[in-house]
């Protein structure tokens, strides 16, 4: 026999989509292991999985491949009657039941398929043992919502199937998503006129991406197709889980998604369920000590919160993620609405949510205490992975009457934090909203109002800028905070050494008097940057190197990176323009390694960007103009333009460059730094040659018109998925261009395809030069 055969074991009705990765590891596995159990959430396709190997490998089992279906089960003691049906078994008591099977099972090879565990854990793993310890030729591939515990078990995760991003949205981009697939799939059996489309592909791969990539979920809402477009449907998801309900003749608890996480909450304790609610608040990612502050109540204690994390991990409620040394963990998308709807029932919605807030309030107050600390570095990373959560708490505080103060308070913090992340124009937001709904008379305003206006500066919203810094300094009698004011000076020298104003000297002398008056060492050193800049382009070379001495100084104190490395920006400003251009390069070099090892992309730019300079005080123009591609890849990846910080020497370093090269030699080389990948761009910086780049390569194979129209787009820096948008083709399509042209040019990367490019262009545009590889 080599079909699957026992109890519920009818033969699947669609097509399956996906999973051939896992399919493979779980193959492998059965030539060596005794007891598979594939685990996850309900829904996310455990049974299909396991049919589907089953049915594959049946013919490598003499004595077949036999089903056994636990999930109409209620009472342990059936679990072995199950069993015999599926064998075929006659059954009597309980206890030979159980003898009957191992007696039969002793000398046969078979595949013993156990669906749906979970509910009956300890009764599976009994028989489960029992079988294994006396049936040394049957193993078992079993599905649960959590391990059956035994000794040799090999744990498979079945994750959800992949979805697009929130940028993925051109109908020749999303057919490859496996989420997309079968959304696709299933809509065509029963509305075989949908099509993906400019109009609806957008809708799909948001339907696809909220739902988590959960089949089961993805199934019900083709189903409604028939009668709702994917926008319609989205929009009725987001009202609740009710919507996906199904008539159609499949297993009970997969009726409707709500029916099967009923199920995964029912298999919970009291006090797991309300974790499980209560954890729904957090948005990505959570560690262990936000759980204990937000899941722990009158009926759980903070020291509880973590065996109730293992359970619900256990249950594949939960997902571990391991960051570093640190485990965090997240629950998927259906199964945290799930979790708010009960917790709204419970009358827990605000208490929680507050709570949630209070806890990142209390998290971002340290990390901004100790930002200009040694911990800078574990700060920054903590903070990027819970930037969900700050943004949940933001809202939260923002949308709740009465508590919009507290946004204010958090989003005048760690300023720092939101610039290295090049998310200025997110803060803005925020603030914007905070500003809207807090009192008009808070005293956090001014505050507010200096940091919304310090990114406005960044924006080139100089006049947005200084009506923000009016209305601040109309509200400091307010603010009880000694820093408001001289915060105000700080963002005004700031406008005014960006602008090139006169004042900018005084200003930016000013505010770090008047921060080191108060001791705040901190807010000292941008003043003390500012002012270094302003007075070396005024021609007072002297200060300008002793502040930046003073700034040094007072980093090196502290222990900390972000103000350091902007110390040694301001050292190769100075230099690069003039004096020490060796000391210029070595302290780019310096503070581009800092950037690196902060993560901090965006100032990153400008130390490639201030080589770019050095390269050119050293006639390395070529040199100088691909760092300027490769800076400027950067800036446009943040929505930056290159000449807000620095405009003088950037403006007057990329003349020179250009000038020195022609405009179409200085636009190859440019291109070519632009093509770089950043960890390529970040090597060649800090003095690693390009990647290979022969000038002329030796006869290669001829390019197809589309192969040339693909080459000049990964020129230009377009990632595959963005020359399929562009070019409307498949992702895999363009992928494939570009391997071909690899191929053909005999090349191994892309900066390579773009210093082709570059030379062709060049050769284009001679006159009289032969036009080869065309």
């Amino acid at each position: 026999m080599v079909s699957v055969t026992g109890g519920n074991a009818a033969a699947d009705v669609t097509s399956y989509v996906g999973r051939r990765d896992q399919a493979s590891a779980v193959r492998r596995l059965l030539g060596t292991a005794r007891l598979i159990t594939l685990t996850g959430p309900g829904g996310v396709g455990k049974t299909r999985l396991a049919r589907r190997v089953a049915q594959e490998a049946a013919r490598a089992f003499r004595d077949g491949v036999r089903f056994v279906g636990l999930a109409e089960l209620r009472d342990a003691p059936l679990v072995p009657n199950a069993v015999a049906d599926a064998l075929g078994l006659q059954q009597r008591s309980t206890r030979a039941v159980a003898r009957l099977i191992v007696d039969y099972l002793r000398d046969r090879q078979v595949l013993l398929l156990l669906d749906n565990c979970e509910h009956l854990l300890d009764a599976s793993a009994e028989l489960a043992h029992a079988v294994l310890t006396e049936c040394p030729r049957t193993v078992i591939l079993a599905t649960s919502r959590q391990s059956l515990g035994l000794a040799g078990e090999h744990l498979l995760p079945v994750p959800p199937l992949p979805a697009p991003d929130e940028e993925t949205t051109r109908p020749a981009e999303l057919p490859g998503y496996p989420s997309v697939e079968l959304f696709l799939d299933r809509v065509s059996a029963t509305c075989p006129s949908f099509r993906l489309t400019e109009h609806n592909a957008a809708d799909v791969a948001k339907l696809c991406r909220d739902l988590d990539g959960v089949p089961l979920a993805i199934e019900l809402a083709a189903a409604r197709v028939r009668s709702l477009t994917p926008r319609q449907i989205n929009e009725r998801l987001a009202d609740g889980l009710g919507l996906l309900a199904s008539g159609q003749r499949r297993p009970q608890r997969h009726r409707t998604l709500r029916s099967t996480i009923d199920w995964s909450y029912r298999l919970c304790s009291p006090q797991e369920q309300a974790v499980w609610a209560r954890a729904s608040v957090f948005a990505g990612t959570f560690d262990l000590d936000a759980a204990e502050q937000v899941c722990a109540g009158p009926d759980i204690e903070p020291g509880a919160v973590l065996d109730l994390l293992e359970g619900l991990l256990d249950k594949s409620v939960l997902i571990r993620e391991d960051v570093g040394d640190h485990a965090r963990y997240r629950m998927l998308e259906t199964l945290r609405a799930y979790g708010c709807e009960r917790l709204a029932e419970l009358g827990e919605d605000t208490a929680a949510r507050r709570r949630h807030r209070d806890w990142f309030d209390r998290l971002t107050a340290t990390a901004d205490a100790e930002w200009v600390s040694p911990h800078q570095l574990v700060w920054t990373r903590r903070l990027h992975h819970e930037h969900a959560n700050l943004r949940a708490a933001l809202d939260w505080s923002v949308t709740e009457p009465g508590e919009a103060g507290v946004a204010l308070r958090m989003t005048a913090r760690l300023d720092e934090y939101w610039g290295l992340r090049g998310s200025g124009p997110e803060l803005q937001t925020w603030l914007t909203r905070a500003l809207a709904a807090a009192p008009p008379d808070h005293p956090a305003r001014a505050r507010a109002l200096t940091t919304l206006a310090l990114f406005s500066v960044w924006q080139t919203e100089f006049d947005t800028a200084e009506a923000l810094l009016n209305e601040a300094e109309g509200v400091l009698d307010r603010d009880a905070d000694p820093l408001a004011a001289p915060f105000v000076t700080s963002v005004r020298a700031l406008s005014a050494v960006v602008q090139v104003q006169p004042s900018s000297r005084d200003l930016a002398a000013a505010a770090a008097e008047e921060f080191r008056a108060l001791g705040e060492v901190r807010r000292e050193l941008h003043p003390l940057f500012l002012h270094a800049v302003a007075a070396a382009f005024m021609g007072d070379l002297a200060t300008g190197r002793a502040v930046l001495r003073r700034m040094a100084k007072l980093t090196e104190e502290c222990g900390e990176t972000y103000y350091r490395n902007m110390s040694q920006f301001g050292v190769a400003v100075i230099e690069s323009q003039f004096g020490d251009v060796d000391a210029a390069a070595a302290a780019a070099a310096a503070a581009l390694r800092g950037d690196l090892k902060i993560g901090s992309g965006l100032p990153a730019a400008y130390n490639i960007d201030a080589l770019a300079w050095v390269a050119t005080r050293r006639g390395e123009y070529r040199r100088a103009a691909s760092l300027f591609g490769a800076a400027a890849a950067v800036w446009d990846s943040h929505g930056v333009a290159p000449d807000i910080a620095v405009s003088v020497p950037h403006n007057h370093n990329l003349a020179i460059a250009k000038g020195a090269l022609g405009e179409a030699e200085f636009d190859a080389a440019f291109q070519i730094g632009r093509a770089l990948s950043p960890d390529e761009a970040w090597h060649y910086a800090l003095g690693q040659p390009l990647p290979r780049e022969p000038a002329e390569p030796a006869a290669p194979m001829t390019l197809t018109r589309r192969e040339l129209e693909v080459a000049e787009l990964v020129a230009e820096g377009l990632s595959n998925r963005a020359i399929a948008a562009k070019l409307v083709i498949s992702v895999r399509t363009a992928t494939t261009h570009v391997q071909h042209i690899l191929t053909k040019l005999g090349f191994a990367n892309r900066a390579q395809i773009a210093t082709w490019v570059a030379h062709r262009r060049s050769e284009l545009a001679t006159p009289g030069r032969p036009h080869r590889h065309t």
